[in-house]
């Protein structure tokens, strides 16, 4: 699943639709727009406008306002594992980004896409448009998307906040992190990433790492998720490519170990984080 840097850099995407008042919505694809029926959404923005794009961990959505000017509902979009967003500019070509460990940049030139592979659209009086772009059909578009039992976004979570949440669990520390309801945001790849940086083993219970430790890995955190945000996506981290059965620490050398934590695959260092 897109981990937080790829919906941050979808979230950037949307920010190019914002203040363009909304004349179409496709909303007849049934199952990405589920629980709506088609034209529920549509009615609900057709005349208004995006005027603010959000996002908390790996949720997304935009506030809106009514033909009237008025607080309409919350426009929540999902990617789900292959989903991207595309915003077309009246003026030139579309810019795209969301796309999970694609290996290129998040904002792009071009489109050359299949249009039956477009989920969901909005239409712009510019002559601009919005689309959700998904070939395994994925991705979701509802209003009033419920975020409330997200855990604090892992790029804004303070030292102490993180020692408060993470620290007080026999859970293993990665499954820990992975869990939305505690930190939000931070996917499997992170997580490795994280706890690679930080030197502490996955499997080790949360209880038993020290407030060292976890402050070694708030500021872990901070620089991958800066550094994939900035480089394309978690793909880029520096472990990543040491993730598969023969592969070595990139920085001491030593096997990489293999096992499942939190129902995840997970990769980890046997000498560094024994």
């Amino acid at each position: 699943m897109p981990e937080l840097p790829e919906v941050e850099s979808a979230r950037q995407v949307l920010e190019r639709a914002l203040h363009r008042r909304i004349t179409e919505v496709d909303d007849t694809d049934t199952y990405v727009c589920r629980p709506h029926v088609p034209g529920e959404i549509a009615a609900a923005l057709r005349g208004g406008e995006l005027v603010a794009a959000h996002r908390v961990g790996k949720s997304l959505w935009c506030e809106t306002t009514t033909a009237d000017g008025d607080a309409g509902p919350r426009l929540g979009i999902h990617l789900g594992m292959s989903g991207r967003i595309y915003v077309l500019d009246p003026e030139g070509p579309h810019v795209s980004g969301g796309r999970y460990g694609g290996g290129e940049p998040f904002l792009v030139a071009g489109d050359n896409d299949k249009p039956v592979w477009t989920r969901f659209r909005i239409t712009f009086a510019d002559g601009g448009e919005l689309t959700l772009f998904d070939k395994r059909r994925l991705g979701r578009v509802r209003l009033e998307p419920d975020i409330h039992l997200l855990g604090p976004d892992a790029q804004q979570i303070g030292r102490e906040e993180l020692r408060e949440r993470v620290g007080a669990s026999l859970a293993p520390i990665k499954a820990r992190l992975m869990d939305q309801t505690v930190v939000a945001g931070i996917g499997n790849l992170l997580a490795d990433e994280v706890l690679w940086q930080a030197m502490i083993r996955p499997s080790r219970p949360a209880r038993d790492v020290t407030a060292p430790e976890l402050d070694r890995l708030w500021e872990a955190l901070g620089r991958a998720i800066d550094s994939a945000i900035a480089m394309g996506g978690v793909h880029t981290g520096e472990v990543v490519a040491a993730r598969k059965r023969d592969g070595t620490c990139p920085r001491c050398g030593a096997p990489m170990e293999r096992a499942t934590v939190g129902g995840r695959t997970t990769y980890w260092c046997s000498r560094e984080q024994a």
